[in-house]
Order: C-alpha cells, then structure tokens, then sequence
C-alpha cells in the first residue's frame, strides 16, 4: 500500500490542480479542493512518513491540533467570499490557493500519520478537522442565499444556478471532506486500541 500511495497520490493532485484551474463552478472548485486536501494529500503524507522524503524534525513542534487549526485558518480563509471572488478571477492566485490547501493538507496529514507516542494527538487532530469541515459544508449548503455569486454555471457541462451550485459544493465538503478525516482519525485510534490491547497481552 505504501509503495503506490505516494505515485497515487501525485497523480491524484496534478488532476485536482487541473480541474480547479479550470473552475468556474463552486462544486468543480470543491471538489478540487477535497481531492488535494482530503485525497491526494493523505496519499502522499502516507508515502513520505517514515522515509527520506519525510519532513525534517525541525517540524516536530507542530502538534496535530496546531496543524488542525492552520488547516482550519486557511479553508475558512480561501472561503471568504470576497477572497473567493478575487481567486477565481486570477489563474496565479488559484494556483496560490491550491498550494496552501496541499501544504496545509500535508501538514497535518503527515503530523498525525507520523509513527510514535503522539497518535492520540493525532486521532484528536483529524477528528477536529472532520467537525470543522462538517461545520463550513453544513454552512455552505444551507446558507439562504449564494454567497458565490448570482448567475448561471456549468457545472461538468451542466447548468446549474449559483445557489444550486453552492449546495451541492457544500454537500461535496461535508461528504468526502468530513469523511476522510473522520475514516484517518477512526484508524488511527483503532491502531491505538490494538497495540494497547497487545502491551497489555504481552504483560500477562
């Protein structure tokens, strides 16, 4: 699984990146998003820990609930809709944004997939992250209005209005955002009970 996570994994983000450049949807821009973030990054992070490629120990300081929150900071702060406006407008600004979203996203995948004592630490990380992309997809598929503007798009080739749009966007977070994380943060606590389970075997 490890040998092909990462080339999965590159190969997933380089067709995240294509279709966000191209988004002129929310839903398309979603589910860009997710791929890099919730996909291509959990692949790559499980690739690199424990390797060369893995990220120096100068990164050790970063917690999974420090890393958790500058996920939380950059989503919700790409998500602004004035900030939202001013990316789609700008193909290098895009590509900024996507760039943080998979620098934020491996920050925190690589922290808590990183093997040793701090896999509790990592469960509550990505559980955290689950509630909060729960918490903004919620918003954004309920919210009264289109926060994203007010006309017509095509979305993959159909029409569809701006706050049908946003729904379904937001319904593309809360699913395989929130889900991803929530699937990390269970696997790793039932990695955690299992190993407790065997310590406590070997004492007996």
């Amino acid at each position: 699984m490890r040998t092909i996570a990462l080339p999965a994994g590159l190969a997933l983000l380089g067709l995240a990146l294509v279709l966000g450049l191209g988004a002129g949807s929310f839903t398309v821009h979603m589910v860009a998003h997710m791929g890099i973030v919730a996909v291509a990054a959990p692949l790559i992070a499980y690739g690199l820990v424990g390797t060369q490629g893995d990220p120096p120990a100068g990164l050790a300081w970063v917690t999974p609930i420090l890393a958790s929150l500058v996920e939380l900071a950059v989503v919700w702060f790409w998500h602004v809709p004035v900030l939202r406006a001013t990316a789609d407008a700008s193909r290098a600004l895009t590509l900024f944004e996507q760039a943080s979203f998979l620098a934020a996203g491996l920050l925190l995948w690589i922290t808590c997939l990183r093997p040793g004592d701090g896999r509790l630490a990592g469960t509550i990380g990505l559980l955290f992250t689950s509630m909060h992309m729960t918490l903004l997809g919620v918003l954004l598929a309920l919210a009264p209005r289109p926060l994203y503007g007010d006309g017509a798009v095509s979305c993959f080739g159909i029409p569809l209005s701006a706050a049908v749009d946003q729904q379904i966007g937001g319904v593309v977070m809360l699913m395989v955002g929130a889900l991803s994380y929530l699937a990390g943060g269970v696997a790793l606590l039932a990695g955690l009970l299992r190993d407790g389970e065997e310590k406590m075997v070997e004492e007996r």
